[in-house]
């Protein structure tokens, strides 16, 4: 019999709040993270068609982590230490007790360390030194920077691994903790998301494929708008998640506070386009399915869903035919909610975060809104969504995430019971 898996940790770093507290807060309250984008730094922002982002404003990692030297840590990976050190702490989770190599680390990240790497290329350029180059140019920009970071900072020893699979990074990162839990490998795993790209290149490369939205540019907070029927592209944001996962007898046997069960996890790629789903939603239902079948569970037992919903206009239709082809005449029953609305798009952050307020909806029964929700658009109306706070006895989540390159991932949650 495969070994139950547990949430017992959460942390946060995102455009509306760094720690789980202050998240949730804003969260249910429905407030906007999404501001407008001052410039980048020598290039002003009117060059750019979008100019709003979901932002982690006045971060300074110092305030958070000791000894931090930002010049040897990216943006991505400072998000991911803080959100790993509030994770770790909210577990209870002592790694001078712990085996360390049955404590592993897996990271999902989209971009990696874009903030010093466009920065070195461009003095490259512009001063042609390369013997200027930053000593730590190479092991701060590659995508497992974080994850080893993380491991060093509190000395996790087991599997040490990096999932970059764009917007499904920390999903599939989710997912394959949960596996090598199941598996025995690991007594318990730190499981991070991060991304922090808002760089004058990154911004530019999602302008030019018309990706972003470029209508609120004067109302930031409205951008967003999943499933709205005046959506217009998405919103970049920034930001990590975090969350610990352990085996229930390991989470047991130290007294542990249990969040929720992770109980089941799919992947699949649709193999068609690099960009664009499939439109008929069928690949999207079958990732779904093969989730809930390895949780042991039927579409008939899912209360809420964590969507992908990006606030594009392929995407959201997309997962909407999607969910009501696999759940039928239950789609409108169950609870659906966005939380791109809140904190835009962070890329491989997304699925980290979309997992913690997953996890909280369980514990909490409250569901935050999907801000902008103002006219349902009839290609993606479901009754579940809501502009406001729902209340709701839920047992069961379902967690989306999909990314560029035909990427697909689904996680299923439960609220545990012993």
């Amino acid at each position: 019999m495969r070994a139950r898996v547990v949430v017992t940790g959460l942390g946060v770093v995102s455009p509306i709040g760094i720690g789980i507290s202050e998240f949730w807060k804003s969260a249910l309250a429905g407030r906007s993270g999404i501001s407008a984008i001052r410039g980048f730094d020598p290039f002003p922002i009117d060059g750019y068609r979008s100019k709003v982002a979901g932002q982690v404003l006045n971060f300074s990692p110092e305030q958070y982590i000791d000894s931090v030297q930002p010049d040897r840590v990216d943006r991505y990976a400072q998000f991911a230490l803080v959100a790993a050190k509030e994770a770790l702490t909210d577990s209870g989770l002592q790694m001078t007790r712990e085996r360390p190599h049955r404590v592993g680390v897996f990271v999902g990240a989209g971009m990696g360390g874009m903030v010093m790497g466009e920065r070195e290329i461009t003095q490259l350029y512009n001063h042609q030194k390369p013997h200027r180059v930053h000593p730590n140019f190479i092991p701060v920009i590659t995508l497992n920077s974080a994850s080893g970071i993380v491991a060093m900072a509190y000395g996790a020893k087991g599997p040490n691994v990096t999932i970059s699979t764009a917007c499904s990074s920390s999903a599939h990162a989710l997912g394959q903790g949960l596996h090598c839990i199941r598996e025995g490998r690991a007594d318990a795993v730190i499981v991070v998301g991060a991304d922090a790209s808002i760089t004058p290149l990154v911004f530019a490369g999602f302008c030019s494929l018309r990706a972003l939205s470029t209508k609120h540019n004067e109302q930031p907070e409205r951008a967003s708008r999943p499933f709205d029927l005046g959506r217009d592209g998405f919103v970049m944001g920034e930001g990590a998640g975090a969350l610990i996962l352990e085996s229930l007898p390991h989470a047991k046997k130290r007294k542990a506070r249990i969040y929720a069960e992770i109980a089941g996890y799919a992947a699949t790629s649709e193999a068609y386009h690099m960009v664009i789903p499939r439109e008929d939603g069928e690949e999207v239902a079958t990732t779904m399915r093969l989730a809930l079948a390895d949780a042991g569970m039927t579409a008939s037992q899912i209360d809420y869903i964590n969507a992908h919903a990006t606030s594009t206009s392929i995407g959201d239709a997309v997962e909407a035919k999607a969910i009501r082809q696999l759940f039928k005449s239950r789609a409108d029953k169950i609870a659906i909610n966005a939380t791109k609305s809140l904190v835009g798009h962070t890329l491989g952050a997304a699925g980290s975060l979309g997992g913690i307020a997953s996890v909280l909806a369980l514990q909490t029964g409250q569901i935050h809104p999907t801000a902008n929700y103002d006219e349902p658009d009839p290609a993606c109306t479901l009754a579940g969504v809501s502009r406001t706070t729902q209340e709701r006895k839920i047992k069961t989540a379902l967690l989306n995430a999909f990314g560029f390159g035909s990427n697909n991932a689904a996680v299923v949650f439960k609220r545990f019971a012993a």
